[in-house]
């Protein structure tokens, strides 16, 4: 994943326009179920995901300003790791699974985040209930070992809105196998299902889009109440307390060094090599000027590659040198940008 990605926890919420969509393929019915959403973020599109069902909703979330939005949607949201949350077995009617695009890094191997979601949350619904999984086209072939065996009925549509169609998603429909369908399973029943899913891997083009109707139409049953109880550590609070920690205090100037303030004037004039280190070291950036000519500066040092040609025994010969050069961006007060290279 990418260091924004990182940043964000890996949070790429479902547009709400496809989240109505899924909507429109589900059917409540008038008892109450329970429904569940691991990955809930902000939890817009949980709530239209289950829009009009009588429904107690729960959400897990790592971020805790997400997991605090999060609260006005669903009945109860556990502030931290999906992974640290324990909740009785077959016990949720609908699960919503759109979970981070990225690797966990293992001391003896490194896995797929998606897999290790599905296979963590799977057993928390209950037979007949319903699957709602949002992941990568490309990565769902290794989610296939788990849906061969325990999900009937799956579905595979392609997300068409533009954020969608960045990270290749699809959305996954299936039900809960019981426990007899699943011993009733053949071997080349599951190997089928599983090079199925392979298939989608490698041709997301030909899956078709997800509709707003269709003639297949996923039913949640109904559920009790659900008692979830986190085991991780209290992220809050070891926020709160870190700060005042004396390990933080002393490992606090290493990391989170402080920008250096130099002033004064140089004992002796200044060559055009010394500005050039000063600009690329940040020591020149900052905010200048007055009125319309007040701007902010920036530098930075950037290589640049300059081609030549030459002929050599009747051959053209391109031979690439590279170099560093200076680039000065500025940001005047009135809104205009330039940059000087």
């Amino acid at each position: 994943m990418r260091l924004a990605g990182r940043q964000r926890l890996g949070f790429y919420p479902l547009p709400l326009a496809e989240a109505s969509r899924i909507r429109g393929l589900l059917e409540f019915s008038e008892k109450t179920c329970a429904a569940i959403d691991p990955c809930i973020g902000e939890g817009k599109a949980f709530a239209q995901i289950t829009e009009g069902a009588h429904a107690h909703r729960y959400g897990i979330e790592l971020d805790a300003e997400r997991a605090e939005q999060a609260r006005s949607v669903a009945g109860e949201v556990i502030h931290g790791n999906c992974f640290d949350v324990q909740c009785p077995v077959e016990s949720f009617s609908l699960v919503y699974l759109n979970p981070p695009y990225d690797f966990e890094v293992g001391e003896e191997k490194s896995e797929r985040m998606e897999r290790l979601f599905l296979e963590h949350v799977y057993r928390w619904l209950k037979p007949g209930g319903v699957l709602i999984l949002v992941v990568p086209g490309t990565r769902l072939g290794e989610c296939g070992a788990v849906l061969s065996v325990h999900f009937r009925d799956a579905r595979v549509y392609r997300l068409t809105e533009p954020e969608c169609v960045q990270y290749k998603q699809v959305v996954l429909f299936g039900v809960r196998r019981t426990r007899h369908d699943r011993d009733r399973l053949q071997d080349n029943d599951i190997t089928r299902a599983r090079m199925w899913y392979a298939s989608l891997t490698r041709e997301m083009e030909k899956t078709p889009p997800l509709p707003g109707t269709s003639d297949r139409v996923y039913t949640v049953p109904p559920g009790e109440p659900v008692r979830m109880v986190y085991r991780g550590l209290p992220l809050d609070e070891i926020e709160d307390l870190l700060p005042r920690s004396s390990a933080y205090r002393q490992a606090a100037p290493i990391l989170l060094a402080r920008e250096m303030d130099i002033n004064g004037r140089p004992l002796t004039p200044l060559h055009g090599g010394h500005v050039g280190l000063l600009c690329t070291a940040g020591m020149l950036n900052g905010i200048f000027g007055e009125g319309e000519t007040r701007h902010i500066a920036h530098w930075q040092s950037v290589k640049l590659v300059d081609k030549t040609e030459e002929e050599e025994d009747g051959k053209t010969v391109i031979r690439e040198r590279e170099r560093f050069s200076n680039e000065l961006t500025l940001v005047f007060a009135r809104g205009e940008v330039a940059v000087l290279k």
